[in-house]
């Protein structure tokens, strides 16, 4: 591979783009489980296109959070240089796009009084930019370890965080159907099942520093360091079971949960809280997506592709993958009512049971080209593109 210091690496900019696409995915199945007054699912098929389609691609945002860690971490410059890169290519997009959703959705008022202490929960996805500059202030204070690892130590460090993974469906099985309860925000929350120290006036158990995304930043860190372009049979023998396995986790986890609340039969229409409930397997902090997310990184960086068709279309969207995550939901939105409009849905649908399949593709395709296209062009603009794409 080309050099990680000096020159763009091929495979980093297709999994920009093919995890871009993947968001888009999950945001087009959304409409086929949630509705009404949480979750809602028409039919027995859409349960299984909804499970099919958002386990597969549940590796989505855990891969941006590899490949940032891949890129900037260790830090190669100061502190004070880092927060200024990051300042221009992450927190003023980011703010731009929270002024613009608060505008357009919902209460204006009452949005920027919100902000004040979250996003837009309108604009959910925005949590995924907290998520991230929380992993940037983490970083220059361990960059010094970083830089000394040795591959045995980070591995050590890995195994503990894989299994954390685990937890919450030993939370689950332990605890059964959780009972949820609302925070200050009104928005639903698991009750924790107290485990490992853990206990009603203490939520930092032994394994809370080492869960979440810091694993993925690990991760990141370790592919950098040690991890070489394999052989596609060695690539295979490890990326195919992990991949099989996390998706047979995610899938099968929502899918039996969807039949536990409707006793098999559809439609499902039930409160948030069991939206939140059958979204267990799908959480970033699980072994399926975990799992996932090892077996798609390293079947991604085999790619070498480039040529014109790298040059020409998949640079420019890598580019602007960033704001296109931010603006997404503004045309996705759009383009999914229109194209559930179009071919009906539940059991009224015009294409019987491939309807969600058809659905959900056209919406992604559709609406990743036209929020392409308008990223690219915004981001050219001069002096002022950079701002508002990143």
């Amino acid at each position: 591979m080309i050099s990680k210091d000096t020159q763009r690496e091929i495979w980093l900019d297709w999994t920009r783009v093919i995890a871009c696409f993947m968001v888009m995915i999950v945001h087009s199945t959304e409409p086929f489980y949630l509705g009404g007054d949480g979750a809602l699912i028409l039919t027995k098929a859409e349960a299984y296109w909804a499970a099919f389609f958002d386990s597969i691609v549940r590796s989505c945002v855990p891969l941006f959070v590899v490949m940032s860690s891949y890129l900037q971490f260790p830090l190669r410059y100061t502190t004070a240089q880092f927060f200024r890169r990051r300042a221009v290519r992450v927190i003023i997009p980011f703010l731009i796009w929270t002024v613009i959703y608060a505008l357009v959705w919902g209460e204006p008022v009452q949005n920027f009084k919100d902000l004040l202490l979250n996003f837009n929960y309108s604009a959910g996805h925005l949590w995924y930019v907290y998520m991230l500059l929380g992993l940037y202030l983490l970083m220059p204070l361990l960059s010094p370890w970083a830089e000394r690892v040795g591959k045995k130590e980070l591995k050590f460090y890995l195994a503990i965080w894989i299994f954390t993974t685990i937890i919450p469906l030993v939370r689950d099985w332990t605890g059964g159907e959780p009972d949820v309860v609302c925070g200050v925000s009104g928005l639903p929350r698991q009750a924790l099942w107290p485990l490992w120290g853990e206990a009603s006036w203490n939520s930092y158990g032994l394994f809370y520093y080492f869960s979440g995304f810091i694993g993925y930043m690990l991760l990141g860190l370790y592919i950098r360091k040690f991890v070489d372009v394999l052989s596609w049979k060695k690539t295979l023998l490890i990326s195919v079971p992990c991949f099989a396995g996390g998706f047979a986790v995610s899938f099968i986890g929502f899918i039996r949960r969807a039949f536990i609340i409707s006793n098999g039969e559809f439609p499902i229409s039930d409160v948030l809280q069991k939206a939140v409930w059958l979204e267990t397997t799908w959480c970033n902090d699980t072994i399926g997506v975990a799992l996932m997310t090892i077996g798609s990184i390293l079947l991604l960086q085999k790619i070498s592709c480039g040529g014109k068709i790298y040059t020409a279309v998949i640079q420019p969207i890598s580019k602007a993958s960033y704001g296109m995550y931010l603006s997404h939901l503004l045309v996705l939105a759009t383009v999914c009512g229109f194209v559930r409009e179009y071919f009906g849905v539940g059991v009224d649908a015009s294409l019987g049971v491939w309807t969600a399949f058809v659905e959900i593709m056209l919406s992604a395709i559709v609406s990743f080209v036209i929020v392409a296209i308008l990223s690219i062009l915004i981001q050219r603009i001069p002096k002022i593109g950079k701002f508002v794409i990143g």
